[in-house]
Formats: structure tokens, sequence, C-alpha cells
């Protein structure tokens, strides 16, 4: 008959773990007390997801319409560095949906796995906004606006667009455009079906299903079933959440000010409609 010892079992080899690290939400900074994702709130929680020696893997649980460029490539980066140093797979697995940078992040994981019905892809850039010019005149207000530099004011909402501004703000979204496909080339290239590579860049998003055949993700999978599948059904699960602020578990806790609950509603109505155009 076997006995437990429980100085021996200390020295016994511990279940495989792996570390959750959830992305969602829009990404970048949105409002007072509304924090995206960035690499200010994302960076401790990947440093403790990649860190410890017992993690046998790191999963990235991602649904998130895109955002900012800039945050998306910082938070991709910092994925990579760390998976080179701590030598981590790293699985992103997409829940409801992966775009624009959101799939940016995605494409920082060794293997992107999806539902049939997540949403993948819109590999492009979008600026959007109002024009309030006629507004402006059957208000009857006057718009004052001083600036040093001709072009200084450029695509200002009250007034009529220029041509020539709107031609400069073309040119940085091409620049960025073109930063973002040589990301996915250079992540997802040896998988990406050649033939559908105009259209994949378009700024076109797909189910997870036509993803796979474009070669935009690697296969089907759920993060415990696949985990376990891999790793043993004794593997843990170690979920490391961003912290919050006060002011994001209240949420309208700063209404007493009407700048800042204004505020804070124009940028719930971005985030809103940056999930709506992917019908969530």
């Amino acid at each position: 008959m076997a006995f437990y010892d429980p100085v021996l079992d200390r020295f016994r080899t511990p279940p495989p773990t792996v570390s959750v690290v959830p992305l969602r939400g829009v990404i970048g900074g949105f409002g007072p007390g509304r924090r995206g994702l960035s690499i200010d709130t994302m960076a401790p929680v990947l440093e403790a997801a990649f860190r410890s020696k017992r993690v046998t893997a790191v999963a990235l649980v991602i649904n998130s319409p895109g955002g900012s460029p800039v945050q998306s490539d910082l938070i991709a980066r910092r994925i990579r560095d760390l998976a080179a140093e701590h030598e981590k797979p790293v699985t992103a697995f997409v829940e409801d949906v992966a775009a624009s940078g959101g799939y940016w992040i995605a494409c920082a994981a060794d293997e992107i796995l999806v539902r049939p019905a997540s949403i993948v892809g819109s590999i492009g850039v979008v600026s959007a906004g109002f024009g309030f010019v006629d507004a402006m005149e059957k208000l009857g207000i006057e718009r004052r606006v001083h600036t040093a530099g001709a072009r200084k004011a450029l695509l200002d909402p009250f007034r009529p667009e220029r041509d020539e501004d709107v031609a400069h703000l073309k040119a940085i979204q091409v620049e960025l455009h073109h930063q973002f496909i040589d990301w996915v080339r250079d992540r997802r290239g040896a998988h990406l079906n050649a033939g559908e590579e105009p259209e994949l860049f378009e700024g076109k998003f797909w189910t997870g299903i036509r993803g796979i055949q474009y070669g935009l993700a690697d296969g089907e999978g759920e993060l415990r079933r696949t985990m376990r599948e891999r790793h043993g059904d004794k593997t843990r699960f170690r979920v490391i959440e961003r912290s919050r602020s006060l002011l994001d578990r209240l949420r309208f806790g700063a209404a007493a000010d009407p700048i800042a609950w204004g505020d804070g509603m124009m940028a719930a109505v971005g985030e809103r409609a940056m999930w709506s155009r992917f019908g969530l």
C-alpha cells in the first residue's frame, strides 16, 4: 500500500500552468475614468504572465474591435519581446472579434485560434468624424480659431474640408496601413493565402472559418479544452487581469463634473461605434 508523504510531495513535478491574459475592449485611452487597452495598463499584466518559471505557456484571450495603432504595436511588440526572453509559446484565442488593432495584437502570438463565428481581419486604417459647418450657420454661431502655422487647425470639424487637408490625412493613413501590412506579413506570411492577399489588406473582415481559409488564423480552438489537450488534464489556468482604477470601478464616478461626464459619454459613443461595425 502506498502512503502519502507530504515531504516527498513537495518535490514532485507540479502540473502544467497556463497564464491567461484577457485583452478585451477598445485599444487606447478614452476619457476620464475609462482606460482602454494600452501599454501602460497591459505591461504589468504581461510581465506577470511570462516571468513565472512554472508557466508552461501563455494564452491571450482577445475580444477587441481595434483602436490606437501605436498602442496596438506597443502591446504586440512587448508580447514578442517577453516570449523570446522567457521562451514561452503564445497562443491567441479570439472570442467575438479580433479586428484592426485587435488583430494586430493577435499576430503577436505564435498561433491564432478562433471560433467559427468569430470576426477577424480588418487590416486597414480608418479616421472618422463629423462636420458641423451647416449647423453652425443655422445657429448663428461664429467659430473663432487663432493659430501660428497655416495648417495648425487641420480638418477642423467646424470649417469646410479642404482637399489638401484630406490628402495629408490620407497620406498618413497609407503609411500606417503599410506598417500594419508589414507586421501581418512578418508574423503570418507563411500562412497567408497568397491568392487572396490583395483582398486581405483592403480592410475587410471575415468569420473565423473564412479567416482560417485565408490564413489569418490557424484553426478552431477554445482556451481550456485546447490547452488541456496539449498539456494534460491537470493543467492549471492562471488568469491575470489588469488592475482597474477607482474611477473605472465606479464608471461614472465623475458624474458630478459635467465636463468629465460629457467626455465620458462621448468616449462611450465612440467605443460603441467601433463595436457596432462588427454587429456587436
